[in-house]
Formats: structure tokens, sequence, C-alpha cells
């Protein structure tokens, strides 16, 4: 570690949004868990639904809860969902709070863009993928391409970072994370890197080269001897760094042939990891050396996801596959399969689960939600439709005992009602 390194990693004064937030991709500690209670276990556009609102543009990243505020981001201009008008220099970025309690749009703040972007993305993913984090002070915002901003909590822009120059087909969705005093994220599109800023100036602490076909988030995972390790998947390798120094720590084969989207989860120094389109899984220790594959890979498994990211409870693992619309549950300890179940008139599933108040949430494509119960036996609880009512490819976010679930357009509040 350089000396310069070493300045910005003083004892951070930055004090963190509570676990009642969702201040992050996945939830408190990007996990996809969430402590709430009382959450609805069904509705629908007539029932338990607290509010509606139409957003400022199109996107798929993920709403973020902090305090009496959401965050998101969208784009508008071009390629924008139910629309074919303008050119590429037409293409607006927008970062958008809303009210959490009714929906009302409190502020958007226009970025522009640094072209040319992606003239299209597969499956209309759009350009505002990345979901936001948020401290007590500011919130950390990726637009791929364009690079990393920060902003107060009024929407004032503190600074912006370049990430990198790099397009895919499919676009990119990096999700910062937050380690001390610092702003990680997985450039892999843009520049095949892991980077890390400092939160307050913005500026350049270390970067990791590297990171090929990697569209996970980040995870901070804390070994036997009490440090934090940070993991992520890539083509072919899940690997282990020093979220301070940005050095590589060690890397474990995955025997997964494709590209790692969904992320990982961690209990008790034990990272767990499905992805690939052919599906695969595995579990690693953490706190290793070098090439661990041989010493630290504690099981694989054939069955995965190639865009669904699992959750755990109670010592299994949770997961739906995006495109069969099978649900699965692993023993976390063997990764033996307890069930694997189909489930009917289910589309595709690209968001995320989450796991709350004794249920598991799977939202698809269409904007139906599967509801089952968190537990080593399959029990379906509910299947919630919304209609036609546009692509749903966001994770929900919960907070206040409330679900909010994002279309490309539209952000949904629901809520038991009295």
């Amino acid at each position: 570690m350089n000396l310069r390194q070493l300045a910005y990693l003083l004892p951070a004064l930055i004090t963190s949004p509570t676990l009642a937030d969702w201040s992050q991709f996945r939830g408190p500690a990007g996990q996809g868990i969430s402590p709430e209670k009382g959450l609805p276990t069904t509705w629908s556009t007539t029932e338990n639904m607290v509010w509606k609102t139409d957003l400022p543009g199109g996107g798929n990243s993920c709403p973020i809860v902090v305090g009496n505020k959401i965050y998101l981001t969208t784009y508008t201009g071009f390629n924008e969902p139910g629309s074919r008008a303008g050119t590429m220099e037409d293409l607006k970025l927008h970062f958008v709070c809303l009210d959490r309690d009714s929906g009302k749009v409190l502020f958007k703040k226009d970025v522009p863009p640094k072209l040319p972007e992606q003239v299209t993305i597969r499956e209309g993913h759009g350009y505002a993928s990345g979901t936001p984090i948020a401290d007590n002070e500011r919130i950390y915002v990726s637009f791929g391409k364009t690079g990393l901003f920060a902003f107060d909590h009024a929407g004032k822009q503190l600074w912006q970072a370049d990430i990198g120059e790099g397009l895919n087909g499919w676009g990119s969705c990096p999700s910062p994370i937050r380690f001390k005093d610092l702003v990680i994220v997985n450039a892999s599109v843009e520049s095949e890197s892991l980077i890390a800023f400092h939160a307050k100036t913005g500026k350049e602490v270390w970067r990791a080269k590297g990171i090929k076909e990697s569209w996970n988030t980040p995870i901070l995972v804390e070994t036997a001897e009490g440090k934090t390790e940070l993991v992520l998947a890539m083509v072919g390798k899940v690997l282990g760094f020093d979220p301070i120094s940005g050095d590589q720590l060690w890397s474990c084969a995955t025997d997964i042939g494709w590209y790692m989207v969904p992320s990982l989860i961690h209990a008790e120094g034990i990272v767990y990891c499905v992805g690939g389109r052919t599906g695969g899984g595995l579990a690693v220790k953490v706190g290793g050396r070098g090439d661990v594959t041989k010493t630290h890979r504690v099981w694989t498994i054939k069955k995965g996801s190639n865009v669904t990211s699992p959750a755990l409870h109670n010592g299994h693992m949770y997961w739906m596959h995006e495109n069969n619309g099978i649900a699965y549950c692993a023993e976390l300890t063997t990764g033996k399969i307890v069930y694997e179940e189909k489930i009917d008139r289910i589309e595709q599933v690209y968001a995320s689960s989450v796991l709350a108040d004794g249920k598991i949430y799977y939202v698809s494509r269409t904007g139906k939600t599967i509801v089952l119960a968190a537990k080593p036996s399959f029990e379906k609880l509910a299947v919630n439709e919304l209609g036609r009512a546009g692509m749903f490819n966001a994770s929900p976010a919960i907070a206040d005992g409330k679900l909010f679930i994002r279309s490309e357009k539209t952000l949904y509040c629901f809520g038991k009602k009295p």
C-alpha cells in the first residue's frame, strides 16, 4: 500500500443508514434479506397497493430507500420503453428521488451521457440499470460509461469519476458498494476492472485489473480472523480481494464456463455462488491465499441460475431459475438440493430474490410475483399479478413494512392496509 492509499483510509466519520433502510442493491448487507415484519403476502392493483407512480423515464435500476426518500435512476430520449422516437443525441440520464410515503417525485437531476452509447441493448435493459448506494451524506450512482457520480441527499452533484469506455450488447449495471471511506464498483464491462474511489472526493484509490465477463455486485465477507474480504465472481472464477489495498488474495475455480451475473451470498465465512447458462453453483471458504480450489472449495452442484441472485435463511439457500420457472432450495452445508419445484405460469425471472417476514418473493419480468414460504419444504403462498404493466427487471426493495417493486417506467408500493 502506498502513502496515497493510506491517507484515504483514515478512520471514517461517515455514519451509515440503519438496518430499517434498504440503502443498496439487495438491501442492508447486500444479501437480499430484510428484518421487516408485517409485509403483505397478496396484492394487486386494487388490493394492498399503497401508491403507484409513473417514473420520469425508463430504466431497470433497483430502488433504494433511506429514511423517507427513495432513490433510483432513469433515462429518456432514446430507446425509451414504449417509444422508438429520438436519436442517440437526445439521450438523457436522470437521478430521481421520490417521497417514500406518497410516491411523489421530489426531484429529477439530469446527467448528460458520454456518447456514443450502445445503439441497442439486448432485451431492453437500457441505460440506467446500476442501483445506487447511500450513506448519511451522499448517494453514489453509476451510469456505466458515463461514470460514477456522488450526489448529496438534496440532489446536488458532488463529484464524477470515470470507470472506463467499454460497452456490451447486454448493457451495463454496476451497483457500487461501500467500505470504510471507499466506494467500490465492478467495472468489468467498462474497463475489465474493479475500482475503488474515495467517497468524499471521488479520487481513485486503487484498481484491480483482469475482471472479465462479470456483471455481479461484489460482497464484503468477514473471515474467521475478523478481517474483511471483497468477493466477486467472473468467468471461471470466484475471486477474493483486500478491499483496502485492492490486492487479490485468492481465486477459486467455479467449473462454470460462462459470464457471471448473479451476486453472491455468504454465511459464517463461506461464500455461495450460482451462475452460468448451463447452470452451476459452489461454496468456497474465504480467508485463503492463492489458488484455493483444492483447499477451500466446499462443494459444487450442477444446478443454478444465469441471472437471479439467491438468498439464504436458516441453513438453506433459495433461488429461482431465470428461464424454466423452477424454484430451488439447497442445504448450505452440502449443496444437496432439498426441493426443485416447477412454478406453473411463471415467465422469465431476472429480478433477484428477496426474503423477509418468513417469505421469499420472486418477481417475474411480466410483474407476476411468486411468494413462497422461507422453509426447506415447498409451499406456495401466493401468486400476485399486475396485468399488462410493462417489464420488471429490477429487484424489490423492502422498508417500513412495505415492498417497493419497479417496472421499467413505474414504481409500486405495496403494504398491508388496515
